[in-house]
Formats: structure tokens, C-alpha cells, sequence
């Protein structure tokens, strides 16, 4: 494979090949294909596709997070995005920027899940010196429990006088991290609505608590490499380093290149792992 032939199948697996996503079958097929993507362009930028890129039909000046307001086609892309998430097609995640998500294809949530959320899901979460949720975190879950879907503006009037919007922003950011809740619509007049995950998608969740960190870290793995053609160690670093441990990411790749699942690639000067081709058994 050459360089210019890896940057070819990227851009027809990506959609930024002059062929947009425009339908909701279409959004499936496309977030079902690369299982993650974000949803816009990030800075520094990691090597995923985006969202935005796949309803556009290319890559070229494409809004970041903090621009998506002002262009007409991140308020476009957003809409369908939404029903992607109310089909339950694909989940989100926030990685390190509550503006740009993770979105994530149902067959492969369940892996992120065993990653990144709670292996106790139905206890509630509690503050305290050693817990990563602050007392309004706490409350705002059990806001959402009792009224959820609830949108943010509801949730300030729940929650009482003297709580800041972005106080409230900083204790969902909280819950959202560690896939306590999850944004299930959007609308100009209530902006996002949220609600426990383990209302939203319950199967999802007692699927992904089965499933042991080795076997998670090992689909995702695989699943990134086929969505991105071919990846370094630095750019598979780069994406699960946020959220997995450098050294987990490691082994989980030595042990698919021995067990034949992924294999090295060459092009240019770069050595690249990609998924395997298929082995071929001859018959006698």
C-alpha cells in the first residue's frame, strides 16, 4: 500500500470523498463502519473521522467545537446526529472537550462501557474525599433519576437557587465521564436533555459489565485500526491514552500482531498496523 492509496481508502471510508451523509440509514452505515468517530476536527488533531467531515462530504475547512455555532452545516450535522442518538445507533462519550464528543457505534459501546463506566452502574454515585463526583454531581443524578430526560434549564430549576450554569456544566461533565448519564436529545428552545444510561440503554450496559477489560481493550483496538485503514503506535496512543493506559494499549497490540489479527504494514518510511487479511485454508 502506498501513501497515497492508504489517504484513498481513508477518504471513501470516511465519507469526505465527495459522498455526504445525508439519511439516518446512512448515518448507521457510516458510524456502524468506523465504530467511533468525533464530532468535529480536534486540536491537536488525532487521527479518528469526524462527524462533520461525513455530512459535509469532505475535510476541507471544517469547523472546529468552538466554531460549529456560527456554520450553518454544524447545526445540519448535529440534527442528524441527534437521531442517531435517539435511535440508539450509536452513543456519546466525553473524552476531554464537553464541545467536541466521541460518538460511538451500538455494537462497540458495550467494549467502551467495560473501559470507562462504572461496574456498578445502579448505585449511586456519592461525594467524598476519594470519589471523582462533587456533592452537586450527586444531586444532579438524582435529579435526572427522578425527572429524567430533564434538559439543563430544567435541572437548574430543580436543583435550586444559587447553582451557576457552569457549575451545573462542571457536575454533568462529571457524571458524563464516567458514562453515569448520557445527552438522549437536542433542541434550540431546551438545548441537550440528559438521562441515566442505565434507563437510556440498559442492555448495552449489562453487556459491557460481562465483558473483561483484556477482551475491551483488544475489540477497540482492532476496531480503531479497521476504521482508520492503518495507525502507528503514536496515533493508537494518541486516541486511547485519554482513557487506557499506555501500557495496556501495548500489550493489547502485541498480542493481536501474535495471535495474526493485526499485522504490519510498510509505507514510505512508516511501519503501520492494520487488521490482518483474512488467512486463505487450502483444501486437500
Amino acid at each position: 500500500m502506498t501513501e497515497q492509496e492508504l489517504q484513498q481508502f481513508r477518504r471513501e471510508k470516511w465519507r469526505i470523498n465527495n459522498q455526504p451523509v445525508r439519511t439516518l440509514d446512512d448515518a448507521r452505515s457510516f458510524i456502524e463502519s468506523v465504530g467511533f468517530c468525533q464530532m468535529y476536527p480536534s486540536r491537536p488533531p488525532l487521527l479518528l473521522p469526524t462527524f462533520i467531515g461525513a455530512w459535509v462530504g469532505s475535510d476541507d475547512r471544517l469547523p472546529n467545537a468552538q466554531q460549529a455555532f456560527a456554520d450553518p452545516r454544524a447545526r445540519e450535522a448535529m440534527e442528524l446526529m441527534v437521531r442517531l442518538l435517539r435511535d440508539r445507533a450509536a452513543y456519546e462519550a466525553n473524552l476531554t472537550d464537553e464541545n467536541n464528543s466521541l460518538l460511538i457505534a451500538a455494537s462497540v459501546f458495550p467494549y467502551f462501557y467495560a473501559l470507562v463506566g462504572e461496574r456498578n452502574p445502579r448505585q449511586s454515585p456519592k461525594a467524598g474525599a476519594r470519589s471523582p463526583y462533587s456533592q452537586l454531581a450527586c444531586d444532579a443524578h438524582e435529579a435526572i433519576r427522578r425527572g429524567g430526560p430533564i434538559s439543563k434549564q430544567h435541572l437548574l430549576t430543580t436543583l435550586g437557587k444559587g447553582i451557576s450554569g457552569s457549575a451545573l456544566d462542571r457536575a454533568l461533565i462529571e457524571l458524563w465521564s464516567k458514562l453515569r448519564i448520557t445527552r438522549v436529545d437536542y433542541s434550540p428552545e431546551e438545548r441537550t436533555s440528559w438521562d441515566l444510561l442505565t434507563r437510556w440503554a440498559p442492555e448495552a450496559i449489562r453487556e459491557g459489565i460481562q465483558i473483561s477489560l483484556p477482551e475491551a481493550i483488544s475489540a477497540l483496538t482492532s476496531k480503531y485500526c479497521d476504521g482508520v485503514i492503518a495507525a502507528d503506535q503514536a496515533e493508537l496512543e494518541a486516541f486511547f491514552g485519554s482513557f487506557i493506559s499506555r501500557s495496556r494499549i501495548r500489550d493489547a497490540v502485541n498480542a493481536l500482531l501474535a495471535a495474526r489479527e493485526l499485522s504490519f504494514v510498510h509505507i514510505g518510511t512508516r511501519t503501520l498496523i492494520q487488521i490482518a487479511a483474512p488467512r486463505v485454508v487450502h483444501r486437500a
